[in-house]
């Protein structure tokens, strides 16, 4: 069902007007008509973009709608991509949107309740009063970002490639990426939050994501997504996985967070902007049984960064059976320093 605001006036209205660039008077049988592709595909089209269904007799699109759908039909008329693929395309992008644009909107709302004492229905409605003005700043700051993210994932790219020629690339079967691959959860997330205002949960989750984004992104990693009280996070070397790791440790611990965690080194598969393969399934269940405050390894990831970091400690953990996965050898990742009279000492 298509929704529309009741006054054709409304700020709403001027700011729809605005951000599409013309009026919506287009229906989809129209669209249709006019860029000569099948009703089902348009209708495959939006529902990529994370839109629901339009009735054919309403009008609903603009010529901004009509020039984005040619163009990329034109990719898949030319060759240039197939059709599952421009599919994919655009659904990374309808979800991708709808997740900034939510998570923007509600950074406003509570700003504007924060700071002028409004309940939500009148934040929202400051928001949406003073949002054009901030769309030209958010527009550029989303493009270049953009940008910056596909350089520096060509550059991985790049280095994934010169890898692939390297004596021993990968055997036919095994995925594709080699990866650090963490976890981290907070310690009894169920019983800390009962009873917490949406304000205090809000507050809390915010407080945890932020610690970890910063801390992952500091030192060269990438956040695969965060689940409330956990995030899930690659490196690119297994040294850099377990300096995060530390970090995170840290981090966590001066913010009052109580985390523990999972490392391992393996191969992964990178789908939907998200991670697959037995390296994460492995994390996530070291996390569950590492120690609070802790980070665990397994002892195949662990003899490979003793071999390469001398600056942790890495200390072996009585076997324990994890489901799906058979016995595990948890080893305890700690950071070195030297005490007083000069040896080598765990945090």
């Amino acid at each position: 069902m298509v929704e529309e605001a009741d006054s054709a006036g409304s700020t709403y209205q001027e700011l729809a007007r605005t951000l599409l660039g013309d009026e919506r008077t287009l229906t989809t049988l129209e669209v249709a008509e006019r860029t000569g592709q099948s009703v089902q595909l348009l209708r495959g089209f939006w529902r990529s973009l994370g839109f629901a269904d339009v009735p054919d007799d309403v009008p609903h699109f603009t010529e901004g709608d009509v020039a984005v759908f040619v163009r990329m039909a034109a990719l898949v008329e030319e060759g240039t991509v197939g059709l599952n693929a421009a599919q994919t395309l655009v659904r990374a992008q309808g979800h991708s949107a709808d997740r900034l644009a939510l998570w923007q909107l509600e950074a406003l709302v509570e700003d504007a309740a924060a700071r002028y004492r409004l309940d939500d229905t009148s934040a929202r409605l400051v928001v949406l009063d003073r949002l054009a003005a901030l769309v030209p700043v958010l527009e550029q700051q989303m493009v270049h970002t953009w940008r910056r993210q596909l350089v520096a994932l060509l550059g991985r790219l790049d280095r994934d490639i010169a890898r692939a020629h390297a004596p021993q690339p990968p055997e036919n079967g095994e995925l594709p990426l080699e990866r650090a691959v963490g976890f981290l959860d907070m310690v009894s997330f169920t019983e800390r939050t009962a009873g917490l205002t949406p304000a205090a949960l809000a507050d809390l989750v915010q407080s945890f994501e932020t610690a970890a984004r910063d801390t992952i992104a500091g030192n060269g990693a990438r956040v695969v997504k965060t689940i409330g009280d956990a995030v899930l996070f690659v490196a690119d070397d297994l040294r850099t996985g377990a300096e995060v790791a530390l970090q995170l440790l840290e981090v966590m611990s001066r913010a009052g967070f109580e985390v523990r965690g999972g490392l391992v080194w393996g191969r992964v598969l990178s789908l939907s902007g998200d991670v697959f393969g037995p390296s994460v399934n492995l994390a996530s269940r070291l996390g569950d049984v590492a120690p609070a405050g802790a980070v665990v390894l397994d002892d195949v990831s662990a003899a490979l960064l003793e071999a390469s970091e001398p600056g942790v400690t890495l200390s072996a953990q009585a076997p324990v059976a994890v489901q799906g996965l058979g016995v595990v050898r948890p080893v305890r990742l700690g950071r070195a320093h030297h005490d007083d009279g000069g040896g080598p000492a765990a945090v």
